[in-house]
């Protein structure tokens, strides 16, 4: 079959990109740098990284470059190394026996109805599969990634699309000022472990759609994620007009019109891959709003066959499900109606057997209001059998902000339900921790994640000492990270020696270290831990109990507003008083990430209620023993208990019954800090251990590793939402 043509890559494929002959001792680190499998593998990226670690950081942990650019001598030395080829021999032979058809898995046992032939199609804009494939922009992509992980890990057939972004999103730099400035790259598609997808001829395969009223092409670039295919639609095509080559560009650039040309490529380009690819799949996961034009391409299918219709959205509607993650109408992707009609052309609508009026009324909160925007959020919920968001309180607020479209029904009977967001534990987790779980709570602690009584179990079984060492040797590389970057980070911005090197001695492993990283906006309120910047200068200035932060993210390019919000945090902490107690990491990547959620002690989130649709970040800190200092908002009112972490703000209140939610919920995180956090981490023993801290580093660890895991997301996906309600 054509299908599996496309899908399977053979030795012999892999062999005709190899850009040089490796010894036949490391031969295996040829196919194994096609699959992003050895990046959450234990020992996986040590592999890599050890063949030659400068060669490894000038290629930002890509191993396809790795191969192609480490020195002949470097390589050879490697291997002739019997220790480094038994670890290579080791991850190969792991691998051919997690990719091997025959292993068991759990969707076997139970998803069976969810079939190679009929797996689950996954959509999304973006996703942060690993560092070195840079289509991703933050929380969206780095759980659409998850998501693909834990589907191959769980044996759930299922094939991802999205878009090729030739110049990704933007690298961050912050001037000596502080102010952010934006740089793009051009990506090397040779140079990264993806490939073009071809046809039985071999002639890249091809879809073809009319945009603007043109005939645009696209092309496909597959990666594999385990046992997952991620395709990536690209119309970087030469016999494309040159404005139709630039749509697959940028994530999140340019003006409205492009945005709308670009989902109208995930969502009809898509449907029409998965058709030249012989994938008929058995549900299609709108994974946000900017796929819901597939829906429109798979009712077009129906129409053009004979259907009305309302014939054809009942049975799209039968085979689509749709996740949003917007908890606010802003956020919601809304065009105006001519643009829309622009993008599709008069043929298309016609197609679909609508009037205009008709089609653009799918997109209206309104059916019968032709002023409104066009929303793609309306049209997936019109279009999709199963709607939901990513926590249960995410799922309520969705409710209430889509009443009006479900008139002669009470809030609470708004067909929205929740899945509650995960993270990919073999991903986030510290490879050191990584190994004491694997002691702990058994060799195969990544497949037991949905355990609680088995992380109960285990983590009692580990001791303070081993916890509180591993955490503190985390801490040491976090503080040797920081130095290192803003050293060189000084040095790239011109200035002196002198400056660069104090870097050096910034950080100290020892102080109780806060990490507070995300998009900067202005709902996460950045500004809230300076409302009293004296009170909070104070406690990082203790010379007995001192606080220090680390900081990270990015302000969208075209937000004037949140690299305001940067600039003003980026200036305070060069307070000479605090320089070396307060560090903002540039160009924030889930490299970056990894390193701040696997060592700080503390991971601060105060978003302004109820606008965090769920937080992951606080999940993979909890899965590394860290604690999270919050607001009851997303994922943590599902799970703070009052022993493995804190609540900022005073929880006896409703939403909107103070007038000063700032000023209390300021208020509330200082005093935490001063009479909870800073006491619980300083209370020593006469081993230096801090015992009640620990206690809560294991309680977090055994009560939010269970449930806020992407196995337990993907295991909820699949029978509540991929199985419920089918056809």
């Amino acid at each position: 079959m054509q299908m599996l043509k496309e899908i399977e890559v053979s030795e012999t494929e892999t062999e005709v990109q190899t850009s040089r002959a490796l010894p036949e001792s490391l031969r295996a680190l040829e196919r194994l740098s096609w699959n992003y499998w050895w990046s959450w593998a234990a020992d996986g990226a040590a592999v890599f990284r050890d063949l030659d670690p400068e060669t490894w950081e000038e290629c930002e942990h890509n191993p396809r470059c790795v191969l192609r650019e480490v020195s002949e001598f470097r390589l050879m030395k490697m291997a002739t190394d019997p220790a480094y080829i038994a670890r290579v021999a080791r991850l190969a032979d792991t691998f051919d026996h997690y990719m091997n058809p025959e292993t068991q898995t759990w969707a076997r046992t139970h998803a069976s109805a969810i079939t190679h032939a009929n797996p689950v199609a996954y959509f999304c804009a973006e996703f942060g599969v690993h560092t070195s494939l840079p289509f991703y922009s933050g929380g969206l992509g780095i759980l659409a990634g998850d998501h693909l992980k834990s589907a191959s890990d769980l044996g759930l057939p299922l094939v991802a699309v999205g878009l090729l972004y030739h110049h990704g999103y933007f690298r961050q730099r912050l001037r000596r000022d502080g102010w952010q400035e934006e740089h793009y790259s051009q990506i090397d598609t040779e140079r990264l472990p993806m490939q073009l997808v071809r046809d039985d001829e071999g002639v890249p395969m091809l879809i073809e759609m009319q945009l603007r009223g043109r005939t645009v092409r696209a092309q496909a670039w597959r990666v594999e994620v385990g046992r997952v295919n991620l395709y990536l639609l690209d119309t970087n095509v030469e016999s494309n007009d040159g404005v139709d080559r630039l749509i697959s560009g940028h994530l999140y650039g340019g003006d409205r019109e492009t945005r709308c040309v670009q989902e109208t490529l995930l969502g009809v380009g898509g449907v029409r891959l998965l058709r030249r690819l012989g994938v008929e799949p058995r549900v299609f996961h709108l994974n946000e709003g900017h796929s819901a034009f597939l829906t429109l391409e798979l009712a077009r299918e129906l129409t053009t066959a004979g259907r009305s219709f309302a014939a054809a959205a009942e049975a799209v509607r039968a085979r689509c499900v749709f996740t949003t993650h917007t908890p606010v109408a802003a956020g919601h992707d809304e065009f105006l109606p001519g643009l829309v009609e622009h993008c599709f052309g008069h043929e298309y609508i016609a197609s679909l057997s609508l009037t205009p009026a008709e089609f653009l009324a799918l997109g209206h909160i309104k059916a019968t209001d032709g002023t409104d925007l066009f929303g793609l959020t309306p049209l997936a919920l019109r279009m999709c059998r199963s709607t939901n968001g990513v926590s249960r309180k995410h799922g309520a607020v969705s409710r209430a902000l889509w009443h009006e479209l479900f008139p002669g029904r009470t809030v609470e009977e708004v067909p929205i339900t929740s899945v509650t967001n995960g993270v990919h534990a073999p991903t986030w987790v510290a490879p050191l921790l990584r190994a004491l779980y694997e002691q702990r709570i058994g060799p195969n602690w990544d497949e037991l994640q949905c355990d609680i009584e088995c992380w109960a179990q285990g983590v009692a079984r580990i001791t303070d000492e081993e916890l509180w060492r591993v955490h503190h040797l985390q801490k040491q590389l976090l503080v040797a990270f920081m130095r290192h970057q803003q050293y060189h980070a000084r040095l790239q911005r011109g200035e002196s020696p002198e400056v660069a090197e104090a870097a050096l001695r910034a950080f100290d492993p020892e102080a109780l270290t806060i990490g507070f990283a995300r998009r900067v906006a202005a709902y996460k309120r950045w500004s809230l831990l300076l409302h009293d910047a004296e009170r909070l200068m104070r406690l990082m200035t203790d010379k007995e109990r001192p606080l220090q932060f680390v900081f990270a993210g990015k302000a969208h390019p075209q937000d004037e507003g949140a690299k305001q919000i940067l600039h003003q945090l980026v200036q305070w902490k060069l307070n000479p008083q605090i320089i070396h107690r307060a560090i903002f990491i540039q160009d924030y990547d889930q490299d970056v990430a990894r390193q701040l959620v696997q060592s700080v002690d503390v991971w601060l989130n105060v978003p302004r209620r109820p606008l965090e649709a769920s937080g992951t970040s606080g999940e993979k800190v909890a899965m590394n023993g860290g604690l999270n200092l919050s607001v009851l908002d997303g994922w943590w009112p599902e799970g703070y208990d009052g022993t493995n972490g804190w609540a900022i703000g005073d929880t006896t209140l409703r939403e909107g019954e103070t007038s000063d939610e700032d000023t209390c919920d300021a208020e509330s995180l200082y005093q935490l800090l001063e009479t909870q956090v800073v006491p619980a981490y300083y209370e020593r023993d006469a081993q230096g251990i801090p015992r009640r801290w620990v206690q809560m580093m294991k309680r977090a660890i055994a009560t939010l590793v269970p449930a806020f895991n992407s196995d337990r997301m993907v295991r909820d996906y699949t029978q509540q939402i991929y199985l419920g309600g089918a056809e």
